[in-house]
């Protein structure tokens, strides 16, 4: 196992002094904010989730933001909107809550559908327009939306094609007991602080370098191979699944996971993508994309057990070798 990249090590061993656990949590926060990319969470309450992306950004020197999403909320609440000011008889625009480094969507499915509209708008496009003029978000730009899996009453479920803009789901557990054993030693006593140890330009450069990495087409081939396997199952050998996927993946998710690839291979300190970055961020990058259909529900069969075949049954590449990876970086 390569060394973590050093500047991210110390933004880890930072978030780390309040943050405990969820080591898998904070890795994929810190590959989409690498990656560009945005997450969507899903986990009960009270697993650190606002927490952990608060203490992020403080640690990044960054802006954060939290929106609670309730069904009264209208997409100027989040984007922003005119006001008109009486003492100069002009109106003034008030920018919304989305303009920040790292934004927390809390409850994303609480809100109706135009509010998610506006607030997905604004990941894809990375600027909101208001009367006309468009006004660009902050850089690095991160949402992350979180979704209760306990609790659907009074909830808008997100349409499969809004979900696909996420590039990656992921499925926050609980604590063990040592865990939870320092969780209430940490929050019961006294307060820890925190500083700086990066900064948003600097993250933006580790972007860019990231973006560097080399990836052998082989990596690319097995990753298309991987998707197209979720719309065609019987081509890679599995043909009694093709009744239980409604819906594959979508070429996002064939971008989605060179990307996260690459920003994972980064992140562990190397300058090129191996067959495990791609494997161990698969079902992350592809859950939310492939639909079970009502037969696969009915049998007890979840997106998660359905990649879990699909990526037996896709043989992924040879390592690439060090020298070969400096050769083609050369």
């Amino acid at each position: 196992m390569n060394a973590a990249h050093p500047d991210l090590e110390r933004l880890l061993y930072e978030v780390k002094k309040i943050v405990v656990g969820q080591d898998n949590f904070l890795e994929r926060v810190l590959v989409a904010l690498l990656a560009g990319g945005h997450l969507l969470v899903e986990g009960v309450p009270g697993l650190a989730k606002t927490l952990t992306v608060a203490t992020l950004a403080k640690a990044m020197s960054g802006s954060f933001k939290r929106i609670q999403f309730t069904p009264d909320l209208v997409p100027a609440d989040l984007i922003g909107t005119r006001i008109f000011n009486q003492k100069t008889s002009e109106f003034a625009t008030v920018l919304g809550p989305v303009f920040a480094n790292l934004v927390l969507a809390d409850e994303i499915n609480r809100a109706p559908a135009k509010v998610q509209s506006a607030l997905l708008e604004v990941m894809q496009e990375r600027q909101v327009t208001i009367a006309g003029q468009s006004y660009a978000v902050p850089k690095p730009f991160v949402v992350m939306a979180t979704q209760n899996p306990i609790e659907t009453e009074g909830t808008y479920a997100l349409p499969e094609a809004q979900v696909d803009r996420f590039m990656m789901k992921v499925l926050v557990g609980y604590p063990n007991e040592d865990e939870e054993f320092v969780i209430v030693q940490r929050v019961t006593g006294a307060a820890i602080a925190i500083g700086a140890v990066t900064t948003a330009d600097e993250l933006l450069a580790m972007q860019a370098a990231s973006r560097k990495l080399y990836v052998d087409p082989s990596l690319v081939t097995y990753a298309v191979r991987l998707v197209a396997a979720t719309r065609s199952p019987d081509k890679v050998g599995l043909r009694d699944y093709g009744r239980f996927i409604q819906y594959g993946a979508s070429p996002r998710a064939s971008i989605g996971l060179i990307e996260a690839g690459r920003a994972l291979a980064f992140l562990r300190g190397r300058d090129y993508v191996l067959p495990e970055d791609v494997l161990d961020l698969a079902p992350d990058v592809l859950r939310h994309r492939v639909v079970p259909s009502y037969e696969a529900l009915a049998e007890g069969f979840t997106a998660d057990d359905l990649l879990r075949d699909v990526m037996r049954a896709v043989t992924p590449p040879e390592k690439v070798l060090d020298s070969h990876a400096r050769a083609a970086n050369a």
